[in-house]
């Protein structure tokens, strides 16, 4: 069974994670990492890691993550991932994904981007296996709710990360 692993950075769309989390096939096997500012946001479930402990099983590749989601990916945590700074269970498992070559889906979540941030998210995005997917919306599957945009955000990453799907209307 593929194991995934979906973090939350920052309190801002956290429950865009948790609902990407949710929407997770049940042929996977999967845990959840949270910030401590999305942690004031969510509600402790099976398998969540708290961000502090740098020791949890995800911080380690043996442990065999094969997909890991940052939704939403802070600004400072996707310049610590640039830099390769571990200083917390996400950047850390985020480092593990890169060193074993397995995907890590990124979804900076701030506007607009700085010559900073694109710098980081374009030196990310060289790296195999890597993919900038900011939540951008699209209007070609005409988008009603706020669930539809959130459906079509996550149908794109589970896209990414090879999960198949149909969770929005696709270009025709």
């Amino acid at each position: 069974m593929k194991k995934i692993l979906v973090c939350i950075s920052g309190a801002s769309g956290a429950s865009l994670g948790l609902k990407l989390y949710n929407m997770i096939p049940s042929n996977y096997e999967r845990y959840l990492v949270v910030s401590k500012n999305a942690k004031i946001v969510l509600e402790k479930e099976e398998n969540i890691f708290l961000d502090d402990d740098i020791s949890a099983a995800p911080a380690s590749g043996s442990f065999g993550i094969d997909i890991t989601f940052i939704v939403p990916t802070s600004m400072n945590t996707l310049a610590k991932i640039a830099l390769g700074i571990a200083d917390n269970l996400i950047t850390r498992s985020a480092l593990v994904a890169i060193k074993e070559k397995k995907k890590l889906i990124l979804a900076p979540r701030e506007m607009p981007f700085t010559q900073i941030h694109l710098k980081y998210m374009y030196e990310l995005s060289t790296y195999p296996n890597i993919y900038i997917a900011p939540p951008i919306i699209a209007y070609y599957n005409n988008p009603k709710t706020l669930n539809d945009i959130e459906m079509f955000l996550i149908g794109k990453w589970f896209d990414l990360a090879g999960i198949k799907n149909n969770f929005f209307k696709r270009w025709e």
